[in-house]
């Protein structure tokens, strides 16, 4: 993996420039971009982010561009041979890294997660999609393993996972989500693994619907009960008056 005195280096050359452009036009910080290109002997990743949230990903896989953003987002046009780029990018850092390991005897220590939560894009209702995320942060180097279970068993379809993401300290976090249906009594896990990690990090997740409360009824049934006893009452009274005129 790519050293994080590296990255950090690379991430405040690459504000500088920005920051030196946006400053011919205006004092303030308009806008934060940044390109990432990261690598190990396994694993390759090229980025590019815009304000924090990521415009462009390279699918290394599948051999081309993916934009991340939902469809009703205007997408910026990224010129012809983007992709070929990041593709001569992993060259160029996995000939820097094998430099880097003769250069640098004691590399970087690993840093686990700090920090694992699961948590609902949307209030829960039953019977309606959702999605649940699991977001991890604070691990080094990228990425991390996600991996899904409903009730004990591991579910992979409905489930992705984005691109490692560099928090201002040089560690990461990242994202997993897995699309539902919430139905009573379901119970959902996310489990991480790092290579930082002894043992795999669980957080769990279950389908719970507040129940009306009987406080309610007992109130409005408690009300109707008095409001029959006042009627009555007042039905008694009269015909008593009548029958004394």
């Amino acid at each position: 993996q790519v050293y994080r005195e590296m990255m950090m280096k690379m991430m405040k050359m690459m504000m500088i420039l920005v920051l030196s452009g946006l400053l011919c036009v205006s004092a303030d910080v308009l806008h934060e971009d940044i390109y990432i290109n990261g690598c190990s002997d396994s694993d390759g990743e090229s980025m590019y982010a815009l304000d924090g949230e990521e415009k462009w990903v390279a699918d290394h896989i599948n051999k081309r561009g993916v934009e991340p953003q939902p469809s009703f987002v205007d997408h910026i046009r990224y010129p012809r041979g983007f992709y070929e780029q990041a593709v001569s990018d992993q060259q160029v850092c996995r000939g820097s890294l094998k430099i880097l390991r003769i250069v640098i005897k004691d590399p970087l220590e690993n840093d686990p997660p700090s920090s694992l939560m699961i948590y609902t894009r949307e209030d829960v209702e039953l019977r309606e999609k959702n999605t649940l995320i699991c977001y991890v942060t604070g691990f080094y180097p990228a990425p991390v393993n996600f991996y899904w279970t409903k009730n004990g068993e591991n579910v992979t379809q409905g489930t992705s996972t984005n691109v490692p993401y560099p928090n201002k300290d040089g560690s990461f976090n990242q994202f997993s989500r897995l699309e539902f249906i919430p139905q009573l009594g379901d119970i959902y896990s996310c489990t991480v693994k790092h290579l930082a990690l002894d043992q795999p990090l669980t957080r769990i997740w279950d389908v719970e619907k507040t129940q009306p409360g009987i406080g309610p009824a007992v109130f409005c049934g408690l009300g109707l009960t008095v409001g029959l006893l006042g009627v009555a009452t007042g039905t008694f009274f009269l015909i008593k008056g009548n029958k004394c005129s």
